[in-house]
């Protein structure tokens, strides 16, 4: 993919490292339950949340840097400062990368009948 100049470039590089991080894997179930374990819903709980808030941090850091660039920059990468400012409103729960990509998915069908 050529880019016209080095910021569409940045920008473009910051969305694909904020969206790489994959969710944990489950934990395995084991063969014996032992009583001093906790329990695997706490665990698969625990790394849940630990993802999403890694998620968020990595959405903070790279993804809201880009509202510094000009409305152009973010229509050459898919995106508007409107979309990403109401992502960032989000509740914690709620993954804002993922979200932001839904999203922008009906604007990218009518941009490809276009």
């Amino acid at each position: 993919m050529k880019y016209e100049n080095p910021t569409q470039y940045d920008a473009q590089h910051a969305w694909k490292k904020a969206s790489q991080l994959a969710p944990p894997p489950k934990p395995p179930q084991p063969h014996f339950y032992m009583p001093a374990m906790p329990s695997m819903r706490l665990i698969r709980a625990l790394d849940m949340g630990m993802w999403r808030c890694r998620r968020r941090w990595l959405f903070r850091r790279h993804i809201l840097p880009l509202l510094d660039y000009d409305d152009q920059v973010l229509r050459d990468i898919g995106y508007c400062r409107e979309d990403i400012l109401w992502a960032n409103q989000l509740p914690l729960k709620v993954d804002a990368i993922h979200a932001l990509e839904a999203r922008q998915a009906p604007h990218h069908a009518k941009q490809e009948k276009a």
